[in-house]
Formats: C-alpha cells, sequence, structure tokens
C-alpha cells in the first residue's frame, strides 16, 4: 500500500545573514501581497527607499501628485533619478535614508507644479529592529493653503473696507464740491479758453478720483450672490463676449469660444460670473491693442480623489504680448496695475468672485506666447 504524500507548506527563502539591507526589504516586499497592495491602495502618496537611497515601493497617489508617469523599471532605482524634476524632496529622502533626522508634519512647495505637499517620514525596520529603510507619507495640500489664502484675504478686505468706508465719506463730498464750484467758474470763465481748459482738467481729474473711491468701495464690499444650482455656461460666456466687445471696442481682436455640448453646469451667480469673463476679456483687449485673438476653451476635469468634486475649467487665452514673470505673482494683487490709466482693482475683484464661487484662478503663460487665465469652478453634482 502506498503511503500518503504528505504536502508541505511552502515557506519563504532564506535570508542569508549576510545579506544586505535591499535584499532583505526587497524579499519581504514581494513575498507578501497583502502589505503591497496595502500600500497601492493608501490614498495618501508612499514612497519608500532602502538604507543605500534606492526606492522600494511607489503608489499610484504618489506618482499622480507628483506629476510621474508610473513605470515598473521605478523599483531599484535612486530615488535622486526618480526624483530629478524634484531636488529638495530627493535631498530629503536621501538624507533621511542615510540615517538623518526624520521629520514630521512638514510643509513643501513642488517645483515642477507648484503643488504644496505635507509629508511624514517613518523608519522600516525588519524583525530584529534593524532599520532596513525609510517612507515617506504625504499628501497633497494645495486646496488647504489656497482656502487659508482665501480666509486671509477675507481678514484683509474686513480691515479694508471699515477704512475704505471712511476714506469715501470724507473724500466724496470734498470732491463734489471742487467738480461743482469748477463747473460755476467755467460758466463765469466762458470766454477764457486757457480758464475752460484748466477747469475741464480739474473737472476730469475730480471725476477719476470719484471713480476710484467709487471702485475701492466696490471691491471690499462683500459679494451677494443670487445663486442658482445649475448655471449653463455657454450663455454666459457668450453674453460676456457681447458686453465687452461693447465696452471695450476689440478692434480686429477675433474672439471664438469652444463649450462642449455635454458640459455639466455650475452653481453660481449668472450675473457675477458674467462679469468676471467680462472684465477677464476686457483685460485682454487692452493689452491687445486691437490685434491678436482670444480663445475660450471650457472643459471638465474629473476629480482625483473620492469626495471632491469634479470642475468645470475655462481657459481664456490671447496671443498678445504676455506679462513679464517678475510681475506676474502680483497681477491679483489690489491696486497693482502696469497700465498708466489702471487702478489696479480689476484683477483682484476678478479673483474675489471666483473666491465667491468656490473655485480658483491660475495665470498661465503659455510656450508660445500670449497670457492664459485658468478659472476652475465646481461642477453641479449629477
Amino acid at each position: 500500500m502506498t503511503e500518503p504524500r504528505i504536502r508541505r507548506p511552502r515557506t519563504a527563502a532564506p535570508v542569508r545573514p549576510g545579506a544586505s539591507a535591499r535584499t532583505r526589504a526587497t524579499r519581504a516586499t514581494a513575498g507578501d501581497p497583502f502589505f503591497r497592495h496595502l500600500v497601492t491602495s493608501l490614498r495618501n502618496g508612499v514612497i519608500a527607499v532602502t538604507n543605500d537611497g534606492r526606492v522600494a515601493a511607489v503608489n499610484a497617489p504618489a506618482y499622480r501628485i507628483l506629476g510621474l508617469e508610473p513605470s515598473p523599471q521605478d523599483t531599484g532605482r535612486a530615488v535622486s533619478a526618480l526624483l530629478a524634476g524634484e531636488p529638495e524632496l530627493a535631498r530629503v529622502l536621501t538624507r533621511a535614508s542615510e540615517g538623518g533626522h526624520l521629520p514630521n508634519r512638514v510643509e513643501l512647495r513642488l517645483k515642477s507644479s507648484g503643488r504644496v505637499i505635507g509629508y511624514t517620514l517613518s523608519e522600516v525596520n525588519d524583525e530584529q529592529g534593524t532599520r532596513v529603510g525609510t517612507v515617506m507619507f504625504f499628501k497633497d495640500l494645495t486646496r488647504v493653503e489656497q482656502l487659508e489664502e482665501r480666509e486671509r484675504l477675507r481678514d484683509r478686505l474686513a480691515t479694508l473696507g471699515e477704512m475704505a468706508a471712511a476714506i469715501a465719506h470724507e473724500v466724496k463730498n470734498p470732491l463734489a464740491g471742487i467738480e461743482v464750484m469748477a463747473g460755476v467758474l467755467k460758466r463765469q470763465l466762458s470766454d477764457s479758453r486757457e480758464a475752460q481748459a484748466t477747469l475741464n482738467d480739474i473737472i476730469h481729474e475730480c471725476k477719476l478720483a470719484n471713480a476710484i473711491v467709487v471702485e475701492v468701495l466696490e471691491f471690499v464690499r462683500p459679494i451677494r450672490l443670487e445663486m442658482e444650482q445649475h448655471v449653463a455656461l455657454g450663455p454666459v460666456l457668450r453674453e460676456a463676449v457681447t458686453l465687452a466687445s461693447a465696452t471695450a471696442h476689440p478692434g480686429k481682436i477675433a474672439v471664438s469660444v469652444d463649450v462642449p455640448a455635454d458640459l455639466p453646469e455650475v452653481p453660481g451667480d449668472p450675473n457675477q460670473l458674467r462679469q468676471l469673463f467680462t472684465n477677464l476679456l476686457m483685460n485682454a483687449f487692452e493689452a491687445m491693442e486691437g490685434r491678436g485673438s482670444v480663445a475660450i476653451r471650457v472643459s471638465l476635469a474629473r476629480a482625483e480623489d473620492e469626495g471632491e468634486q469634479d470642475q468645470v475649467v475655462i481657459d481664456v487665452q490671447d496671443d498678445g504680448p504676455g506679462i513679464s514673470p517678475d510681475v506676474a505673482d502680483r497681477v491679483f494683487n489690489p491696486f497693482f496695475t502696469t497700465k498708466p490709466k489702471g487702478t489696479g482693482l480689476g484683477l483682484s475683484i476678478v479673483r474675489k468672485v471666483v473666491d465667491a464661487h468656490d473655485g480658483h484662478i491660475d495665470l498661465r503663460m503659455p510656450p508660445g506666447g500670449g497670457t492664459c487665465f485658468k478659472v476652475s469652478l465646481p461642477a453641479t453634482s449629477q
């Protein structure tokens, strides 16, 4: 009678006492699918490196946040090679893998995308407690930073609003008095050409000063939105083109509007949205001085993480002279302008309207020249 064969449980290949930390870490990872799936399923970014500075694991959120293309060849690469476009992040991981300080809850701005990440570093130890590597957990904090900046802006506007109201009261009445008295003198000195010219200048400057005061008050006054849950952007954008063309006289500037037929609607105030895009178009017309083209393209950006909303993205791009890089970071600041007669509040008001709609606006410089304002608004939930 043949004896039954006894099936012995498979055991992982033994690790030689002299095996390197990299070998031990690689075998542990390769031999345990559950923990490999655990790492790849985390919603936060994960990069694990061995003691000799080589990549042991990278999950999908890490690739997405860092803007990298996943590749099977990344495992075993030097972390400095994987993160060649993010030298500061590579230095942090290299220092940590060499036994350096492991900071907790640190923020860092990525060089390639401008995103802000918050990260934590931790040791990876084997069964004997020997350190075999380092792991970085990180999360995209860009949205959090934007919300914090929005709150800071609201605080500044509240303070500025109190001051502006006081200034308006003290300045508007004297300005009105000067304008009235200049009008009286103009009628009394109708025979003097020099006096007429001087008084016309006085009246013009009074009107300009009064317009600045009114614009400042408009900027600091809280926006009261008349919200609608379903606003179609196609009609809003086409009406904005008509209004901007009637106000700024675009000359030979061609304007195109590309809105997909299946584009979701957005929650918002149609009048405020119309004014927002009218201001962006007028800004482009003034910069281009009557020649060129403006393209308005609308697309849908799907939410990358669960719990986030899809975004409707509107690009307003012109082929004008563009904006100098040294002033690009300040275009949304109140009272900053590069125009001889500008008040510097136009784009600040645009940003204020976008913020009131829980959106975001970016300025980009296309490689071929010109300027592109990218407005992102949350899409209406289906």
